[in-house]
């Protein structure tokens, strides 16, 4: 999958010039020159120590083996085209007091891996997941495997793989050996109706990017997060940057008093918000653009920069064939995020809270829905205003990309733990490495969101699952606070 290089440590010193002089005053020369360095070596030790700035490669008694300790100004960095070798820093040990407890959306781990908590997972129980997936991964000794079974849409393997590689980076040696299937399409697959009944079955854990109440795929972040190189989206980190900057243009109460949406009619609930943009007849407080992605590709994307898109008090997210990778930008904003009733969610979501951090409206009526919600956000500002900053304040803090990578680092660890059998490398399996062949944006992208060195903490430490009657609180919560904006609308 990619090239190696080779990389050569110490100097190349040439010896030519031992012919041009005598051997004697050579003999001499070196004599007095190694005890002038000896005793320079001496001094500069003795100052190191005094400054504290030591290496952090220290002998230890009585072993006398080399023993590494973590220095936390000093990041050991990775060679850029060494990534192949994970395991030369598998020695590499954060302070076990750096951890921190992770965000409460890590709870829904526990509950994504559920079915198979009393019974365990079987080889046979994978091989049946088969048909669903897109790639085995696997992964040995730190080493990463993939087994193809068929084409997934754009890149999206391309960079969730690339996302993995960076986990294993970020804390070499910590992620367990593990097999899995993954689908990197929009429509969940594991569906509850198939294993239930008086002859149902175990369902077969096939990860995915999304989830629903009806289905049982095991919820993972998106490729996004690494970049989306056909529609030129940045790495997360960087794309937020970018939000943030662009959302400080222009005051919120200085944007325009209108819903914003832009994006492709993929869906029903999409194709019906082009029905609530201003005509003569009607001006229901609503700005809809269509995407054209041929035209915006044959232009270089100058009318899709997501930065550009925080000129209005208020934006729409709507899903699209399912869920859509759109949230979190649409929600980094700090306009007002109104947000259609969705059927999916991912990793994260679904410790969103509606009026805390968005405005819920129906899927019928949704011009009227939307009319209403600006209306009340204008005769409301400081309230509108805060849902808006306490939405983008979540994905600014609670999406962070070492959050992205400790949820991904927990799932694997504890989907490792259910498994009954011992990983073993498919014989049709590639091994796959850092080292990219990609050009283009995709190329750039990679390099952007490359882990460059080993976390200098552990990751955070994961939460007990919720208590099953917590799980129905927080919904019958939610659907509570759904029903009193609609009865504000009624009256």
């Amino acid at each position: 999958m990619a090239e190696h290089v080779k990389v050569v440590h110490g100097d190349e010193v040439s010896q030519g010039w031992l012919s041009k002089v005598g051997l004697g005053r050579v003999r001499g020369f070196v004599t007095t020159t190694t005890t002038f360095i000896f005793f320079f070596f001496l001094v500069v030790i003795a100052a190191l120590i005094w400054m504290d700035v030591v290496s952090p490669f220290r002998f230890t008694s009585p072993s006398s083996k080399i023993h590494r300790e973590k220095i936390h100004h000093e990041r050991i960095q990775f060679p850029l085209n060494c990534s192949c070798f994970v395991n030369y820093m598998t020695d590499f040990e954060p302070e076990e007091s750096s951890a921190e407890t992770c965000p409460d959306y890590f709870r829904w781990i526990h509950q994504d891996l559920k079915p198979w908590k009393a019974s365990g997972i079987t080889r046979d129980l994978v091989e049946r997941g088969i048909p669903m997936a897109d790639f085995r991964l696997v992964i040995v000794n730190g080493n990463v495997y993939v087994e193809r079974y068929r084409p997934s849409f754009q890149t999206r393997d391309l960079f969730t793989l690339w996302g993995i590689l960076q986990l294993l980076k970020l804390y070499p040696g910590k992620v367990p050996d593990l097999e899995l299937l993954f689908y990197c399409g929009d429509n969940t697959v594991v569906m509850k109706r198939d294993y239930e009944g008086h002859r149902a079955t175990s369902p077969p854990p096939v990860f995915h990017y999304c989830g629903e109440k009806a289905a049982l795929d095991i919820i993972f972040p998106d490729w996004s997060f690494w970049g989306w190189a056909e529609v030129n989206i940045k790495p997360w980190e960087e794309t937020l940057r970018a939000i943030k900057e662009g959302a400080e243009r222009i005051k919120w109460e200085n944007r325009e008093p209108y819903a914003y949406w832009k994006g492709a009619p993929t869906s029903a609930d999409r194709g019906d918000l082009l029905n609530c943009n201003v005509s003569d007849k009607h001006d229901w407080r609503v700005r809809v653009y269509k995407q054209d992605w041929g035209k915006e590709i044959g232009e270089g994307f100058k009318h899709s920069n997501l930065e550009d898109q925080c000129t209005h008090r208020y934006k729409i997210y709507a899903e699209g064939r399912t869920w859509s990778v759109s949230e979190k930008y649409i929600m980094a904003c700090d306009s007002m995020t109104i947000m259609i009733q969705p059927e999916y969610y991912d990793f994260f979501s679904r410790s969103l809270m509606p009026m805390r951090h968005f405005w819920p409206i129906g899927r019928r009526n949704k011009c009227r829905h939307l009319k209403f919600a600006v209306e009340w956000g204008n005769n409301h500002t400081h309230q509108a205003q805060a849902i808006g900053k306490a939405g983008s304040k979540f994905m600014e803090e609670m999406l962070t990309m070492r959050n992205v990578y400790d949820y991904m680092f927990h799932l694997l660890n504890e989907y490792s733990k259910l498994l009954k059998f011992k990983p073993t490398i498919p014989p049709n399996a590639q091994r796959i490495c850092s080292e990219t062949t990609e050009q283009g944006l995709a190329k750039e992208f990679m390099l952007q969101s490359m882990v460059k060195s080993p976390s200098d903490k552990l990751p955070c430490t994961l939460p007990p699952p919720y208590e099953s009657r917590a799980i129905q609180v927080s919904l019958n919560a939610k659907e509570k606070i759904t029903k009193l904006v609609e009865t504000w609308e009624t009256e």
